[in-house]
């Protein structure tokens, strides 16, 4: 479940308070997947979209706009 203000979509500031940053969706990684997300200096922002499986898929999608909430 997604909290308010977790993620841009749900009201979190697109600046990181803490550094100043703007952030801008892309696509990152971790263990469990691929996600649309955001880094700022600080580290992980935000993670935006559900874990895919693979780096093409997430990025398809995050090019046509089409990509997959988190909820």
């Amino acid at each position: 479940m997604t909290l308010p203000g977790e993620t841009l979509t749900t009201g979190a500031s697109p600046t990181c308070l803490d550094c100043g940053e703007t952030v801008t969706l892309d696509v990152h990684s971790t263990p469990a997947g691929y996600y649309v997300g955001t880094w700022c200096n600080c580290g992980p922002y935000s993670r935006e979209s559900v874990y895919y499986a693979s780096r093409e898929q997430a990025e398809a999608d995050l090019r046509s706009g089409e990509w997959v909430p988190r909820r």
